[in-house]
């Protein structure tokens, strides 16, 4: 199953109404990140235990991990869960960006240095989501691993 396919089906298992805000906020990312990388992260580890909530990835960026190894992952993530939706916005280098221009505006949500987490799409002004999904596209920072001698 290729990754269209797979998100179709994850979105798909959602009863409603969640999954018509799944497939809004789906449909509105791909708007935004005109015809970027998907990704589909099932929430498992590689001995199939799960170890977080599945979401749907959009974009490619470099991503820098704590031991120091870089490999590509999603600049924008969507992950609806039991208690409403976590959109993830990855790569921001001024983690106080995100609450700092966008919280006042959007509404009943929570706003952190990468995620906004709100309960339903009507909870929050989703003009001001997809401003703030356009930012994190057009402004992730790039990491290049430093050539070694």
């Amino acid at each position: 199953m290729n990754v269209k396919e797979q998100i179709k089906e994850f979105i798909a298992s959602h009863p409603d109404p969640k999954l018509r805000e799944v497939q809004a906020l789906h449909d509105l990312i791909l708007q935004i990140s005109r015809g970027g990388k998907l990704w589909f992260l099932d929430g498992k580890n590689r001995e199939g235990k799960v170890v977080s909530n599945p979401d749907i990835g959009y974009g490619s960026r470099d991503h820098k991990y704590a031991d120091g190894s870089i490999s590509e992952f999603y600049q924008i993530g969507l992950s609806p869960n039991k208690t409403g939706i976590s959109v993830y916005i990855l790569g921001i280098e001024d983690k106080k960006y995100l609450a700092e221009t966008y919280a006042s505006t959007l509404g009943k949500a929570t706003v952190t240095g990468y995620c906004i987490r709100f309960k339903t799409l009507k909870d929050i002004n989703t003009d001001v989501l997809a401003a703030a999904i356009r930012f994190g596209f057009e402004n992730t920072n790039e990491m290049k691993e430093t050539p070694r001698p």
